[in-house]
């Protein structure tokens, strides 16, 4: 019995060693990088497509979940202020663009909700948990400036407060540019 253990913990590290390496976090001052994902409503969107404006991208792990919900809804209640200083919210998790649209519909929520169901964006940033048969997007920020570069990366994110922070922060940025 305690052979067959040993073999099965030995196969399991050997796949654990063959599974592939998730990328790293892209730095500060590197290109974003690209990408064209689904919006709740189908429609693609691409990165680019917001370039000369600020980009709040943030990931998150699933629609509909507290945590999530209060992110989302922090972004929602502060977006007058987020888009006088030039921000575009966006989010992006793996679940589909169902189920980004009922999210987004039964919270109000009036930015793009971006469906990365294959998991390719959240693993270009980063910000993929990986457990095999289950895949999130970890709870990840990235404030992108307007020529496209990441200006500061989110890796502790508090959802309540997460909205405030990018606030102040756009502020600095733009008050003593980079």
């Amino acid at each position: 019995m305690t052979r067959k253990i040993a073999l099965l913990c030995g196969a399991m590290l050997a796949l654990f060693y063959a599974l592939p390496l998730h990328a790293e976090v892209p730095a500060t001052d590197s290109m974003a990088p690209d990408f064209i994902l689904p919006d709740q409503n189908g429609v693609p969107r691409r990165l680019a497509d917001w370039r000369g404006k600020w980009v709040v991208l943030y990931f998150y792990p699933k629609d509909d979940t507290p945590g999530c919900t209060t992110e989302a809804c922090r972004f929602r209640d502060d977006l007058v202020q987020l888009k006088e200083l030039g921000a575009q919210v966006v989010g992006v998790s793996v679940d589909d663009s169902a189920s980004h649209k009922a999210f987004a519909e039964k919270y109000h929520l009036p930015f793009p909700l971006l469906a990365d169901t294959r998991a390719e964006v959240a693993q270009k940033y980063g910000a993929l948990a990986d457990w095999l048969v289950v895949k999130v997007a970890k709870r990840y920020t990235f404030l992108i400036d307007p020529a496209g570069k990441i200006a500061r990366v989110y890796l502790s994110v508090e959802a309540s407060r997460h909205s405030a922070q990018i606030i102040a922060d756009l502020r600095e940025l733009r008050i003593t540019p980079r």
